[in-house]
C-alpha cells in the first residue's frame, strides 16, 4: 500500500516541479520541459487508472470510492484540457490559467482520498 502512495506522490511532485519550471521559462515554451511535463502527467493518469482497476478486480469498489474516482478523473481531465489550451501559441483568458494553477492541488487531494479509500479498505 505504501508503494502506491509513494509512487503517486512522486508523480505529483514531478508534475508540479516540471510545471513550475515550465512556467518560469516563459514564451515560447521549452519543448523538452513541456513534453516531459505532459508525459509525467499522462504517466500519473495511467498509473492511477491501473491501480484503481486492479483494486476493483480484487474487490468491487463501493459507491463512495467510485464517486471519488470520478471526481479525480474529472479533475485530471480539467487539468489536462487547460494545460493543452495554455500550451498553444494563442493567448488564453486568465480563467484558464487560474483553473490550471488550482486543479493540480485539487487533483492531489482528490487522488489521495481515492487511494486512501480504496487501499485502506482492502487491508
Amino acid at each position: 500500500m505504501e508503494n502506491k502512495f509513494l509512487i503517486a506522490g512522486l508523480f505529483f511532485v514531478f508534475i508540479l516541479v516540471s510545471g513550475f519550471w515550465l512556467s518560469r521559462t516563459g514564451r515560447p515554451l521549452n519543448t523538452f520541459i513541456l513534453t516531459a511535463h505532459k508525459l509525467i502527467s499522462l504517466g500519473a493518469v495511467v498509473f492511477l487508472v491501473m491501480t484503481v482497476y486492479r483494486i476493483h478486480q480484487a474487490s468491487p469498489l463501493s459507491p463512495v470510492e467510485i464517486a471519488a474516482c470520478i471526481v479525480s478523473l474529472l479533475l485530471f481531465t480539467a487539468m489536462i484540457a487547460t494545460g493543452g489550451l495554455l500550451s498553444t501559441a494563442k493567448t488564453m483568458p486568465g480563467i484558464i490559467l487560474k483553473v490550471h494553477q488550482i486543479t493540480p492541488y485539487l487533483v492531489t487531494v482528490s487522488t489521495t482520498a481515492t487511494l486512501y479509500l480504496s487501499l485502506v479498505r482492502k487491508q
